[in-house]
């Protein structure tokens, strides 16, 4: 097959979440042991790093990912879902996996797909794993789906966990409390190994701290080890950090300069940092310079887009993948300090999102263009647009995003604010 036709393959064969929503969610680790017992154990033969989180954690993973291929690493990085191709799924060095090897993997194992039905999402896994081995990877950044304990990427034993923060968000599959939400991210949490916690909350530091003391893994909370002082953005188009260590412990990183511009990647930033504290401790050799390196270039090295991505200025222009209540709520603040005279917004969610919250947070003095995204969980443009009058807010509905972001972007002056989000898939659409 083509890539194109194994693409219309995978999509169409094997149930996707993205796509589909609830059908497609397993909950137990069965087919993915299967296919890590039929291929020979890929996941043992590189070193690990698990990250998880309701928000932050694609950010965290691109940004570790680019400092160990700046430290001179061979460096793999499993991250979802994809925005414009499928192969951004799997990348090595910053390259997306090959499309002969796309073919090549689903060809060779068809036969085992036809017969033990995989998701899409244990599918994709068992790929990266092979995929992975098969080049020789020193150590591969692995991302969550939306869970943990149950998550198919969790058949690995990596060098140190990470979840990012815990959030309102995929309650049907994960609990409808933080402390619940907590239980199942904590499940990627390995005996003896370290586990790094990005946001300490009031409501899940139990769970983490109980679950690590149980399996004897030492725990770090980020924001006890580092915090972010002042950030700016510098004159070529960079977010400048300065963070300082706790007292005693840690060296500060003044000027730590990035190319994510989103004011959340303060708090990534923290959590990558002392990550990377606990892989030097393990022998992970990364030195000062590789950590600068890394960080001003994790775009450009990684990949990465999405996140507070600017695409077009006078007007000013910025996409945003936020799509639950705590991501909106930083990309609002984030709004509100960047200079503009009126608001656009063009949004979109999925079906299943808890939408009333998001909208009441929504500034009710922004012209709205309300859109769907090509994919069958969309939530309808014009449902959308008839809740989100009821909240207050005003504007007209379009049936797909490109027209919803060009009516915004036509109407918009050239120091108005234009932006883009509320799903992945708005995000996605509007990249194309």
């Amino acid at each position: 097959m083509t890539y194109d036709k194994t693409l219309e393959y995978l999509f169409s064969q094997l149930p996707m979440y993205q796509r589909i929503g609830k059908a497609a969610y397993k909950a137990d680790l069965a087919t993915t042991l299967a296919l890590d017992e039929y291929s020979g154990h890929p996941h043992k033969r590189f070193r690990t790093v698990h990250v998880a989180g309701t928000n932050g954690k694609g950010s965290v993973s691109h940004m570790l990912a680019s400092v160990l291929q700046s430290a001179g690493y061979r460096t793999g990085l499993y991250t979802s879902p994809h925005l414009l191709d499928f192969r951004e799924r799997i990348r090595i060095d910053g390259k997306p996996v090959g499309k002969e090897f796309v073919t090549g993997f689903t060809a060779g194992h068809r036969h085992l797909f036809e017969r033990l039905r995989p998701s899409f999402f244990e599918m994709t896994v068992a790929m990266a794993f092979e995929c992975f081995a098969a080049e020789k990877v020193d150590i591969a950044v692995i991302e969550t789906g939306m869970g943990g304990r149950l998550d198919s990427t969790n058949i690995i034993t990596p060098m140190v966990s990470v979840i990012t923060n815990i959030g309102m968000d995929h309650t049907e599959f994960l609990g409808n409390s933080l402390q619940a939400i907590a239980g199942e991210k904590a499940g990627i949490i390995k005996p003896g190994i370290p586990v790094v916690i990005g946001e300490m909350q009031p409501e899940t530091k139990e769970v983490f701290t109980h679950a690590a003391r149980r399996l004897g893994s030492d725990i770090s909370f980020a924001s006890n080890e580092y915090n972010c002082e002042y950030a700016m953005l510098t004159t070529d188009g960079r977010q400048s950090l300065n963070i300082t260590g706790a007292a005693g412990r840690k060296s500060d990183w003044n000027n730590l300069e990035t190319d994510l511009l989103g004011f959340y990647q303060q708090k990534n930033a923290v959590t990558v940092l002392t990550t990377i504290d606990i892989l030097v401790r393990a022998g992970v050799e990364i030195s000062r310079n590789a950590v600068y390196n890394g960080f001003r270039k994790v775009a450009a090295a990684t990949g990465l887009q999405g996140r507070w991505q600017i695409t077009g200025r006078n007007p000013l222009v910025i996409f945003d993948t936020a799509h639950n209540e705590e991501g909106i709520a930083c990309i609002l603040e984030q709004i509100k300090a960047t200079p503009h005279r009126k608001l656009h917004m063009v949004i979109g969610f999925v079906s299943d999102k808890n939408t009333g919250e998001i909208l009441r947070m929504l500034p009710a003095d922004a012209t709205y263009y309300f859109t769907m995204a090509s994919i069958p969980r969309s939530l309808d443009a014009a449902d959308l647009r008839s809740r989100a009058l009821a909240a207050g807010l005003s504007g007209n509905a379009y049936n797909t995003v490109p027209d919803a972001v060009s009516a915004a972007v036509a109407a918009a002056g050239p120091d108005d604010l234009v932006f883009v989000g509320g799903s992945t898939f708005v995000v996605a659409d509007a990249l194309i």
